[in-house]
């Protein structure tokens, strides 16, 4: 539940506070119950320092009754695994829709967008774990956490295995049931100020081994595609189209991406024969058009929010894609 960052305030959903502001109030008023261990603002108690780094929050949720509420479309700074014990819940990710039963286990990665609920929470006890693995784009290498006791070679199979593949949904296994319930045990029993750390640590390594197991026994189809650079980019071009207002620079759209401007623009060029400010401006030149057609906006106000910096400049490029002023161009349409 991050603050979403200055640029993609409106497409860029990080897991935000308000995300989650409804769970959090149904928990206040008694409607559900929430355990959970967090840090940054994700809801939960605080998770003691030195315990469990780069965890972001690791609990679980029990509602006896359907909610009025659902998560909103959100992206975690880190990797999610849930697992529904109990009861059913709609869950959408990347626009595909599921219904999530019991035994399920979701995965998603920090650039997977995803909701919970379909829209709204059902009956159901939800188990997580969001663990922060230093990665918000594909292509960037994960570093796991010191505590971690998988051996190197479980360490490799295991993030080949999640970063080549991104299907979100899975049958559970019993033995991932098994950790997750200790884990809500050891949490929502726990005495204020005396956490079992070394055996809540001990489950949460159980449980990446059976999350291992599980992936080995499934063998999804993997792909090396999906963790290379040009896909940062072309996932970073598509959020591009619905934010197209910011004062973009060819710094600002290669530091979304985690990318040197050389290597982003390398990218953007292969994937729309383009330079990166070529193609912002082809974009900002086709919504301009789309605004255009009737009297809803005055040009000045379409060149603002097709984020051209003054109306002039907003005239000369958008003359210099059509061969002709943007009042020409409204014009000719409403003579058509």
């Amino acid at each position: 539940m991050r603050r979403r960052s200055a640029l993609f305030h409106a497409s860029d959903h990080h897991h935000r506070a308000d995300t989650c502001e409804q769970l959090v109030a149904a928990a206040a008023a008694g409607e559900l119950r929430l355990e959970a261990l967090v840090r940054g603002t994700y809801p939960g108690r605080p998770m003691p320092h030195g315990v469990l780094s780069q965890v972001s929050s690791i609990g679980f949720w029990d509602a006896a009754h359907d909610q009025t509420w659902g998560l909103c479309e959100h992206r975690n700074e880190g990797i999610e695994i849930t697992y529904l014990d109990n009861g059913r819940l709609g869950f959408v990710v990347d626009g595909r829709s599921y219904r999530l039963s019991p035994g399920h286990l979701t995965i998603t990665r920090p650039w997977q967008p995803h909701s919970v609920g379909g829209p709204q929470v059902g009956a159901s006890r939800l188990y997580w774990l969001i663990l922060d693995l230093g990665v918000r784009q594909p292509h960037q290498p994960w570093r796991w956490p010191p505590w971690l006791v998988l051996a190197p070679a479980d360490i490799k199979d295991l993030t080949n295995l999640l970063r080549e593949n991104e299907h979100p949904v899975w049958p559970g296994t019993p033995g991932i049931g098994r950790c997750f319930a200790d884990i809500g045990n050891l949490i929502e029993s726990a005495p204020a100020g005396r956490l079992p750390v070394s055996r809540l640590t001990l489950r949460v390594n159980e449980l990446l081994v059976c999350l291992l197991e599980l992936l080995r026994a499934e063998n999804p189809p993997c792909k090396v595609s999906l963790t290379h650079g040009e896909r940062s980019v072309a996932m970073f071009l598509e959020r591009l189209k619905r934010e197209l207002h910011e004062p973009w620079t060819l710094e600002l759209m290669a530091g979304k991406t985690g990318l040197a401007r050389t290597r982003f623009a390398h990218h953007c060029r292969k994937l729309t024969n383009l330079s990166p400010m070529g193609y912002l401006q082809q974009l900002r030149v086709e919504k301009a058009k789309r605004l255009l057609v009737g009297d809803r906006h005055t040009i000045t106000g379409i060149a603002m929010d097709c984020g051209f910096a003054s109306g002039a400049y907003f005239a000369s490029v958008f003359r210099n894609q059509t061969q002709c002023s943007p009042r020409e161009y409204r014009n000719a349409t409403r003579k058509t």
